[in-house]
């Protein structure tokens, strides 16, 4: 999808259409969840403080995200595409794969198919999608950056909609490429490579893989030399049957600060992790709802760039959450949600080099979650468990509030 959130929330608010609109926290401590292409001309990204977007683009307009429209039309777009084909994969709340081998005797050529998807998204849902067709998966997710809107020297310029890598054509296509296209390639793998005088995947692909394994090690360097020879194994794997995993408590007294709501969401990230690696999934997107003593509810989401299993990690990623939500007011409900399920431990580790910095606590705590999930199987619930939660009541002990 283009501009996926700040597209949703312009089907209310269509007198924002042509301005720099930008989804996210909207406090100096917030986030960028998603810019328009008219407040990207001005550098303004996803993942960007929202205090840089400001001074980047002092006159752009702040909405909060409403992760609950964005979920409805995900579900709804999700159906779209079940229609052309079962073999469906989302990779987030706004983009999936689609297998459409099978589809083309009954809809036609890739290109028709997704000229016809686009037609359909647009007519149905008003929004506008990308398309990219690609004989395997890693490429057809950068055709479909190929097929997108372009920012280039302060202007847009209207993208393909559609780009197709044809099979044989995908090293003219991937060699020319920055070498940081490629999944799994953070800063600090950029600048091992850089010093090695690799700039573009052509210049990757023509090392030898002991050169790369030697400088990335055994299994990151073996992953970026299949990348640069265009080769991914990975089928289209649909994956549908829960929706999400949750945890959220009623306190007794209301909560009046930052700090006390901390061991808290502690607490219900771990029992949510916990519950996560039972299912032998993992947390695409994360939800955090709070309930104010006026009963008023506001949810705050983010989609981390590796799906997560460990509760450090969720800490992590919810935590920037609660930037803008000011609970001097009072907060009586807490939750934590993940959503996007279906993608299995292994794959979410698959393009991660353990840079970014949540990435970086789900490292640290991977190899430990397997110690402590053998420590609560064999003694019970309570047994282990974060030091700053143990005097609080487990999650789901009063599922309709304390007593």
């Amino acid at each position: 999808m283009d501009a996926f959130f700040v597209s949703v929330e312009l089907l209310d608010r269509p007198d924002l259409r042509g301005k720099p609109v930008v989804v996210g926290g909207t406090g100096d401590r917030g986030v960028v969840a998603a810019a328009s292409y008219e407040a990207r001309k001005f550098g303004v990204r996803s993942a960007m403080s929202s205090y840089r977007a400001r001074r980047l683009c002092p006159d752009a307009i702040f909405l909060a995200p409403r992760h609950h429209l964005y979920t409805d039309v995900s579900e709804k777009l999700y159906d779209l595409m079940c229609s052309y084909t079962p073999l469906v994969e989302p990779l987030s709340v706004d983009e999936a794969f689609m297998d459409v081998t099978g589809s083309i005797r009954l809809f036609g050529e890739p290109e028709l198919i997704a000229d016809d998807i686009r037609r359909r998204v647009f007519d149905e849902l008003g929004l506008m999608c990308s398309v990219g067709i690609a004989p395997v998966k890693f490429l057809a997710k950068l055709a479909s950056e190929a097929a997108k809107p372009q920012v280039s020297a302060g202007q847009v310029s209207l993208g393909h909609g559609v780009f197709r890598v044809r099979r044989g054509e995908e090293l003219r296509f991937l060699h020319p490429l920055p070498v940081q296209a490629l999944w799994g390639v953070g800063p600090a793998t950029l600048a091992k490579l850089e010093r090695l005088g690799i700039g573009t995947v052509g210049d990757l692909a023509e090392l030898g893989e002991s050169v790369l394994v030697s400088a990335l090690g055994a299994a990151h360097g073996s992953h970026l030399y299949a990348l640069a020879h265009a080769q991914d194994e990975r089928d289209v794997v649909p994956d549908r049957v829960a929706k999400s995993i949750g945890h959220e408590e009623t306190f007794e007294h209301d909560l009046f600060s930052v700090d006390d709501l901390r061991p808290h969401l502690v607490r219900l990230a771990d029992a949510v992790a916990r519950r996560l690696r039972r299912a032998d999934t993992s947390a695409g997107t994360l939800t955090l709802k709070v309930k104010f003593s006026s009963f008023n509810v506001v949810t705050r989401s983010v989609t981390p760039s590796q799906a997560l299993t460990t509760g450090p990690a969720i800490v992590a990623a919810v935590m920037p959450l609660i930037s803008d939500i000011d609970p001097a007011q009072g907060v009586r409900l807490v939750g934590i949600h993940a959503a996007r399920l279906g993608v299995k431990v292994e794959e979410g580790r698959l393009f991660t080099d353990g840079e970014d910095p949540i990435e970086a606590v789900e490292a640290q705590w991977s190899v430990a979650n397997d110690a402590i999930d053998t420590i609560l199987d064999r003694y019970g619930k309570g047994a282990i468990g974060p030091a700053s939660t143990f005097r609080s009541r487990r999650p789901g002990e009063s599922p309709f509030g304390p007593q």
